[in-house]
């Protein structure tokens, strides 16, 4: 009885551990919220760089402009008119490199003879799981007609984005919108109808408006460090900024992302938090929390260990102190355990 207990017990936590992995975005979500969210904010710079990748990883340039064209309905015609013509550009820019990009399925179009309004109440009551009831329904019944009309039935009736993925963009378009929290809450609760677990879309939140209230412009993100990540828990990013003289490089951490304990020998390292929230830690001392516009001085000798809060991505610049024959010596990870105890 006891080992059928614990074989049960043993499936449970694996079972768990892969709803986890599970549960954060897959590579498609998340350039999908880069794309949404850079569209929102407006970031042109950072939008054609989410578009690229986008491309370069087969979504189609008809499946891009399904967001783009949504965006109207959340952040207005003006960003999407610009999300647009930044799209158009990218498009020519790869063309002219010989890069051939998949012009994808064809979109769907009601005609005069279909009924928009019954259209589009369907749709939204199969998102919402209920019939809408409001005072601004009555009170300015425009808006309710172009809602149903042309949001719910013209725009979901196109296809080319399952009903999913169009919840995941509107979640990112209103994450990044000041004065939208009612409405992002709102769709929160509809995106999880879509079968969008809790997981993801705090995730996708949380990545939305970091990668947009983080100047990414002024520092890149990065690619993914993979030459390091043996020494880190969780997923980073790594930017060199120098290629002489003193080191400086841009670290970004997903969220319980961080670093192995670790000692600079001879030299000292510079941290200057430049967006989320973070963690510092010296050996046999308090965890420091850290956020935007902190600076820690870590002594050449020190234990020690720095990284994103369980809650946010981290980003700061690391400076080494230059220093003759300087080393750095990696140790043993940051337990889950002493982890989990930051507060």
């Amino acid at each position: 009885m006891k080992k059928t207990v614990l074989l049960i017990i043993f499936f449970l936590m694996i079972f768990m551990e892969a709803d986890a992995v599970q549960s954060k975005l897959t590579e498609r979500e998340k350039v999908l919220v880069e794309i949404s969210s850079f569209t929102s904010n407006g970031n042109q710079e950072q939008l054609a760089v989410s578009l690229n990748k986008a491309l370069d990883n087969k979504i189609t340039i008809n499946e891009i402009n399904e967001i783009l064209i949504q965006s109207y309905a959340y952040c207005g015609f003006p960003k999407s008119l610009n999300a647009i013509t930044t799209f158009i550009n990218v498009t020519k820019e790869r063309k002219s490199k010989g890069i051939k990009d998949i012009q994808g399925e064809i979109p769907k179009k009601l005609t005069s003879k279909d009924d928009r309004d019954k259209i589009g109440e369907k749709t939204r009551e199969e998102l919402s799981g209920r019939k809408i009831v409001a005072e601004w329904q009555t009170f300015a019944p425009g808006i309710e007609q172009y809602l149903k009309e042309h949001l719910f039935a013209d725009i979901f009736a196109r296809g080319i984005l399952t009903h999913q993925e169009r919840e995941l963009a509107t979640v990112s378009f209103l994450a990044v919108s000041a004065g939208a929290e009612l409405q992002l809450k709102a769709h929160i609760n509809i995106a999880k109808n879509t079968g969008l677990s809790d997981d993801k879309l705090n995730y996708a939140v949380r990545y939305a408006q970091f990668i947009t209230e983080y100047n990414m412009g002024v520092f890149k993100r990065g690619a993914e460090n993979k030459a390091y990540a043996k020494y880190f828990t969780g997923k980073s990013y790594l930017e060199p900024l120098t290629k002489n003289g003193v080191s400086a490089s841009n670290v970004v951490f997903e969220p319980g992302c961080r670093n192995n304990w670790h000692i600079h020998h001879k030299g000292g390292q510079i941290l200057l938090v430049t967006g989320g929230n973070g963690w510092y830690q010296e050996w046999n001392k308090p965890a420091r929390k850290l956020k935007a516009g902190d600076v820690v001085e870590i002594p050449a000798g020190i234990k020690h260990w720095h990284g994103a809060a369980k809650d946010s991505f981290f980003a700061h610049i690391a400076i080494a102190v230059p220093a003759e024959n300087a080393a750095n010596e990696w140790l043993e990870p940051v337990s889950d355990s002493e982890y989990s105890k930051l507060k």
